[in-house]
């Protein structure tokens, strides 16, 4: 069965998302089955690669409201993260562009290590201070995640892996994700934002029920275990 989760790094509900999604995948029977997929989604493509404002800034102009009212805001993500067993620090978060990110995860999954990478990349932003935009700290957290040095200096030159982080852009509008996390089982069923385990274990075991046999037309000649 395949799971494909749309998030970006740069949201941190895709990172509680992220920690509820493994607690009913650890639960679920069947999680041996199940392979799971990353999916590129940009919350701001437009993004400089480092915003030239802190993070509960950034939130007041998007949204029309005051600092105080941001920083409260984050507050109440950092408890809701707390209970995840994550450490949220905003008053660290170093905001960009994440294009790049993505491509590097995509460059992850053909090394075998997409999950590592992206959740070494969410930690990086939303506890660490990294400044999730900038090349130079995407190659060193790269890097020092296990990818080949000469691989991810290449991506990051030139524009390795963009037509993939388009084509899931383009896939997610198909599908009608417009916000994030978002989990897809099978391209048959889905559930929008951070769903507690129960109900992200619903969805695995709904998705596995689901699962259609291969028609298959018998009758002919084969071979098996017992013989020809």
């Amino acid at each position: 069965m395949n799971v494909e989760i749309w998030s970006d790094i740069a949201c941190p509900w895709c990172y509680v998302g992220k920690r509820r999604f493994e607690a009913a995948l650890a639960a679920f029977e069947h999680r041996d089955d199940v392979t799971v997929t990353w999916r590129s989604f940009e919350l701001d493509p437009a993004a400089p690669r480092e915003r030239g404002v802190d993070g509960a800034t950034h939130l007041a102009e998007k949204y029309g409201t005051s600092r105080e009212e941001a920083l409260a805001m984050h507050a109440k993500m950092t408890d809701v993260a707390a209970g995840e067993g994550l450490d949220f620090r905003f008053d660290l978060a170093r905001g960009g562009n994440t294009f790049d990110a993505h491509r590097l995860i995509h460059l992850a999954a053909a090394h075998g290590m997409q999950d590592a990478l992206k959740e070494r990349f969410m930690r990086a932003y939303l506890t660490e201070g990294m400044p999730i935009g900038d090349p130079k700290a995407l190659e060193r957290l790269a890097i020092d995640a296990g990818l080949p040095a000469e691989e991810v200096q290449e991506l990051l030159a030139g524009d390795r892996y963009a037509p993939e982080v388009r084509d899931d852009e383009r896939t997610a509008q198909a599908l009608g994700i417009h916000a994030v996390p978002f989990f897809v089982v099978d391209r048959a069923m889905g559930a929008a934002g951070a769903q507690p385990p129960e109900v992200l274990g619903e969805l695995l075991r709904r998705g596995w029920e689901a699962r259609s046999p291969i028609p298959v037309v018998a009758g002919g000649e084969a071979c098996g275990p017992d013989g020809c």
